[in-house]
């Protein structure tokens, strides 16, 4: 995809549909925690809490209908299927989902819905149902990175264009899939490595909370922390890595174990808001106060947010889960026979202890 006006223009319309939705999305895309929910009160978060676009890469490619072997179709006469990988106990899922709702509502356009309750057998045979009951096009959060085939024939036989969000399939773009949506998840382990270092001054052992295993998010999240620590803190030391599966009940169990391993851990990077919980939660057992051990984040929750107003938390790198608008954007634009990215990526936001108390009603 060359820098052109004509790209530009067409990346522009998601931003302004992001823009123009987002207020519709803010008592939604708040939503209750596995424990608490900031005591079940509604966001008032900002029209630019929307998602927004990067400007996208010289050289960029792009997928059209006829590339892809797809049909022209009325996105309003058309019916979507959206397939949610996991149980709406984390916040970034609940407002993905209501996101994608919200959007689908405000088109006026039919919507299936499936959740697969983290389980990756279960999703893939939520989206085989989902195109027997007869979606036309298909949005996926999908739960791994591998293992698709099988959903990918299905809709290749049938002609179903797919567009996937958050993490990306192992596949061709634009043969497999249309288009891609998500956060530089690369940039963000780079950008809670520099709020990590900051918080520490750059020296001593840090422990990594990873996410679930078999997902590009995990590993890109991982590499840029690492990257970035080795580039500008040589004496900032990863000493501890083990996966809390994106969960605040795993992020507590593995602090608790870290904590009598590695007493005098200095931070924690905790590779979603759930698990940064979870280890507040057992540095508050352990009887330590906020700030003993600096904690960085990603996602941008209420409560990790509110975290960082609180002092236990260092730093939240946001990765925005508000989709819907994009992801029917993009539908619409495809469906037309316009060019799309094959790779759409959004801009994130960060949080810390300048902006993270005036900027709380922005927060999900």
């Amino acid at each position: 995809m060359q820098r052109t006006t004509h790209r530009s223009l067409l990346l522009a319309r998601p931003v302004l549909v992001a823009l123009a939705a987002a207020v519709a999305l803010t008592a939604t895309s708040c939503a209750k925690s596995e424990d608490d929910a900031a005591d079940g009160k509604k966001s008032t978060a900002a029209a630019d809490a929307g998602q927004k676009v990067a400007e996208p890469k010289p050289g960029s490619k792009t997928c059209t209908i006829d590339a892809y072997g797809g049909k022209k179709i009325d996105l309003k006469d058309a019916t979507v299927g959206f397939s949610q990988s996991e149980k709406e106990a984390n916040p970034f899922r609940i407002a993905e989902t209501q996101s994608i709702k919200d959007e689908a509502a405000r088109r006026g356009v039919k919507l299936l819905t499936a959740n697969a309750q983290s389980q990756f057998s279960k999703q893939i045979s939520d989206v085989q149902d989902l195109l027997a009951k007869g979606a036309d096009l298909l949005v996926i959060a999908p739960l791994n990175s591998d293992g698709w085939d099988p959903v990918l024939q299905a809709a290749a036989a049938k002609k179903v264009p797919i567009v996937t969000i958050d993490r990306k399939i192992n596949a061709t773009a634009c043969k497999d899939y249309v288009s891609f949506i998500a956060s530089d998840f690369v940039e963000q382990g780079r950008r809670a490595a520099d709020q990590m270092i900051e918080a520490t001054g750059g020296k001593g052992e840090v422990a990594i909370l990873l996410g679930s295993a078999g997902n590009n998010v995990t590993t890109e999240r991982t590499k840029g922390f690492k990257e970035r620590v080795a580039e500008k803190a040589p004496g900032l030391k990863v000493v501890f890595e083990q996966t809390g599966d994106f969960t605040r009940e795993k992020g507590q169990q593995v602090t608790e174990q870290l904590i009598q391993s590695k007493p005098g851990i200095k931070g924690i990077y905790a590779e979603n808001d759930e698990m940064g919980l979870g280890a507040v939660a057992a540095l508050k057992g352990a009887g330590k106060k906020a700030g003993d051990v600096k904690i960085v984040t990603v996602d941008g929750t209420r409560n990790a947010v509110q975290g960082v107003v609180d002092g236990w938390i260092s730093g939240v790198i946001e990765s925005n889960p508000r989709f819907g608008p994009l992801a029917f954007q993009t539908l619409d634009d495809f469906t037309q026979g316009k060019e799309v990215a094959q790779d759409i990526i959004i801009q994130d936001g960060a949080y810390d202890d300048g902006n993270a108390e005036q900027d709380l009603g922005k927060a999900y």
